[in-house]
């Protein structure tokens, strides 16, 4: 398994407009995209902020910064978490936009893998 890189990282709230607005107004960061009331992901240089709903966050603690790393191999990235001591979630399969998971390190730390879809891997 490799990190290919730090994707993003999001936040996950209960007011995704309150908050993705804090961000743009006070911070200035552009908005890339929308999914509805559930996603709000926003330009922060090389690596974007996003703000999800509680449905988005895949289990996430509202108000925790989850790193997102993107990997080659996603259930070989599971497999080393739980080799390290860490806990894992289940696999969410997001069709074109790949698979996710979530993750803690074992001081609880959320962090979520996403590899690409199989038609993204060329």
């Amino acid at each position: 398994m490799e990190v290919q890189r730090l994707r993003q990282v999001y936040i996950v709230t209960d007011d995704v407009e309150a908050i993705a607005r804090f961000y743009i107004e006070t911070l200035g960061l552009e908005e890339q995209f929308r999914d509805g009331p559930n996603w709000v992901q926003l330009s922060a240089g090389d690596v974007s902020l996003a703000i999800a709903s509680e449905s988005e966050g895949q289990g996430a603690t509202i108000g925790q910064p989850v790193p997102v790393f993107e990997v080659d191999n996603l259930d070989e990235a599971l497999a080393a978490v739980a080799a390290g001591g860490g806990t894992t979630g289940e696999v969410r399969d997001m069709g074109e936009h790949g698979r996710t998971a979530l993750a803690s390190d074992p001081s609880g730390a959320c962090l979520l893998y996403t590899s690409p879809s199989p038609r993204d891997r060329g």
